[in-house]
């Protein structure tokens, strides 16, 4: 098992092919999906192009999307991703996550975005993360405002299909390598390590 980091309930580890079963699963919850697409996405889906474009990322660079599992049980219970743009450069990265339903208001968010941000800024060179979500999506947005993400914009897509909320837009927040130093968990961090 290729272990990214631990937490202290979560282990992030790289995908494999074998894990299609567990992105189908996830994917299948209308829950879930209900700020994302609003439908399942079809397995042949995963299979053709979701997975085999994990697996891609992680040829190209240390960023990327990594399996979610609960140390307690052993069990998947979603991903978290610094996602790398196209060209597999690490200078700027998406933060992304999705969870089970049944793990969701346990504090999982923002304990595995917190450990990937600092990683982002410790260990692989990211200058910049963002986030993007519908600006409807007031748990995710929490999340990301609590792990030192800002709110930068506002901004409106057209889709052909839209979901329930989409009139209210799409919101994009970010942390900078530079802002993320001056947050006070991390200054007394920095403090802790210093005493020693």
């Amino acid at each position: 098992m290729d272990v990214l980091l631990d937490t202290e309930r979560l282990t992030l580890r790289r995908f494999t092919e074998d894990d299609v079963d567990l992105l189908v699963e996830l994917d299948s919850d209308p829950e879930v999906m209900r700020f994302l697409t609003g439908e399942p996405t079809p397995r042949s889906e995963i299979e053709g192009e979701v997975l085999p474009r994990i697996l891609r990322d992680y040829e190209r660079g240390p960023a990327g999307r990594w399996a979610a599992i609960e140390r307690a049980s052993g069990r998947f219970v979603g991903w978290f991703a610094l996602q790398p743009p196209e060209d597999g450069g690490i200078a700027e990265v998406e933060l992304g996550y999705r969870l089970e339903a049944s793990v969701w208001g346990r504090g999982y968010a923002t304990e595995g975005a917190r450990a990937l941000l600092r990683t982002a800024f410790t260990e692989l060179g990211v200058e910049r993360v963002w986030a993007q979500t519908m600006a409807v999506n007031s748990a995710s947005r929490r999340v990301l405002e609590q792990v030192g993400l800002r709110y930068l914009r506002t901004f409106h897509l057209h889709f052909e299909d839209p979901l329930p909320g989409t009139e209210h837009g799409e919101v994009e927040y970010e942390l900078t390598r530079t802002d993320w130093t001056t947050l006070p968990a991390n200054r007394m961090r920095d403090h802790q390590r210093s005493l020693r």
